[in-house]
């Protein structure tokens, strides 16, 4: 029963690791798709945008290759060389998330958000 388990659980965290490879994948090709047909906005504008929408592609992306790992890593193979390297690994993609969301937001996430600015 458990070696069923266990590669039934290896099976789903493979499966959630390809999942965040194609948000990756898919969110990339759709922002540049965006920034190519988008011809309202020009210069710096859609430059942001485009960055906005690639960072936030990686940041879902990055969610679930996290996910996957710590699945395979609790139930597949518990040594404590894995749990170690799987610490490693959150440390690094957390990294990773609180930089590009700073960059994403301009904020750190702990900081309130600006008020935003009203149209008339």
């Amino acid at each position: 029963m458990f070696s069923s388990l266990r590669e039934w659980t290896d099976a789903i965290g493979t499966g959630v690791d390809v999942t965040g490879v194609a948000v990756i994948v898919i969110g990339m090709m759709l922002a540049t798709w965006r920034f190519l047909s988008n011809c309202r906005l020009t210069g710096e504008g859609s430059y942001i945008l485009y960055r906005q929408e690639i960072g936030r592609s990686i940041l879902l992306g990055l969610e679930f290759l996290v996910a996957g790992d710590i699945l395979r890593t609790v139930v597949v193979a518990p040594t404590m060389e894995n749990v170690k390297v799987l610490g490693v690994i959150v440390i690094i993609r957390t990294f990773l998330s609180v930089s590009l969301q700073v960059e994403l937001e301009g904020r750190w996430p702990w900081q309130p958000k600006k008020p935003e600015l009203q149209k008339d």
